[in-house]
């Protein structure tokens, strides 16, 4: 998913994130207003079960609105949370502060947890946040291509062999019956538009709510082709490290509470999170901005309720099995790890 997803510096290694503790210096841009929970003995209020910064990677965007929401309307607050909303630096790795201890939470892929824990660190996913896989294959509308079998022999264009688009083309080269070398890989950077414009390449691995809805908004014509019907892999998550979770029990809960009644709310009323949203994204005051905003949002509400009705985000351990298998077959993972150390499902129950 675009800004969830697409410009992570993946700094895994546990050589290398001490190194990248010593230089992080990023800023959080936001901290949620939210009044101190008052004494658990003051009748009906909330007892405070302490602060926690939430990572949300590096640039304001609506598809961090159920954040945003929690934030402005009391969900955290509410559940004795004094919450702070801080975006990465540029130049930060997505796991950096949470090692460091600079923030509590980070929005990442189940999948980079696996990666992750194969490079040495004790994280753990403890709610869910999209509930479906957000990667798709992308062509122009009049491509030949129909379906996942028709991608031998083609160009296919990745921003980088890194991050949930190269997992997803994996999982469409597999669920194709084919292997990378019948089809012709090219990393595009962040050129999709373009590439596939000028018939670069053929087709592009990109994101439901992001790059087919940048697409259609600048009039070209693009089909969506889905990279099967029994993804393998978890998306964006609710991730803290292993000593969070044993340490601080309520908070963990308490936090995942709140994303999970901020993801009811932006879907139920999708004009109500834009407007919460304002303050938080530059820019989004404009008529075309909020447009373009509105856009991403109604792509983003199937990805958050997945086959529910309303959102759970609950896990699954199941599925964090068979990803790891996936990923290990897959050559995504640099060292055997157990999946069921990488998530806890009895958080949300």
């Amino acid at each position: 998913m675009d800004q969830l997803t697409r410009r992570r510096l993946f700094a895994l290694g546990a050589s290398g994130l001490a190194v990248a503790l010593s230089g992080c210096n990023g800023t959080a841009v936001r901290k949620a207003e939210q009044s101190a929970a008052a004494p658990s003995s003051t009748a009906g209020a909330p007892s405070s079960v302490g602060k926690a910064t939430i990572g949300l990677t590096y640039i304001p965007n609506i598809q961090f609105a159920p954040f945003y929401w929690a934030a402005e309307r009391g969900e955290f607050s509410e559940r004795g949370v004094q919450a702070t909303l801080r975006h990465h630096g540029a130049n930060e790795g997505l796991f950096t502060a949470l090692g460091a201890g600079q923030e509590d939470f980070a929005i990442a892929g189940g999948d980079e947890v696996l990666q992750a824990q194969a490079e040495g660190l004790d994280l753990v996913t403890v709610a869910g946040y999209y509930q479906s896989y957000p990667v798709v294959l992308i062509v122009p509308q009049d491509s030949p291509i129909k379906a996942l079998s028709d991608l031998k022999g083609k160009r296919i264009g990745v921003p980088g062999e890194y991050g949930e688009t190269w997992f997803g083309l994996q999982v469409a080269l597999a669920n194709a019956g084919l292997d990378r070398s019948q089809v012709t890989v090219t990393s595009i950077g962040y050129t999709q538009q373009a590439a596939l414009a000028t018939r670069k390449v053929d087709v592009i691995v990109g994101f439901s709510n992001n790059d087919v809805v940048q697409f259609r908004q600048s009039a070209m014509a693009v089909r969506q082709i889905p990279i099967g019907s029994d993804i393998p892999l978890v998306s964006s998550s609710v991730v803290t490290t292993r000593t969070t979770l044993e340490q601080r029990p309520q908070l963990v809960r308490a936090v995942c509470q709140g994303v999970v009644a901020g993801v009811g709310a932006v879907v139920a009323d999708p004009a109500a999170a834009l407007e919460v949203s304002v303050d938080h994204i530059p820019g989004l005051g404009g008529a075309k901005a909020r447009q373009g905003a509105m856009a991403t949002l109604k792509a983003t509400i199937p990805l958050w309720k997945g086959e529910e009705e309303e959102p759970s985000l609950r896990l699954s351990s199941e599925k964090f099995i068979a990803m790891e298998s996936f990923m290990r077959q897959a050559g995504l993972l640099t060292a055997q790890v157990d999946p069921l150390k990488a998530v806890e499902v009895k958080v949300l129950g």
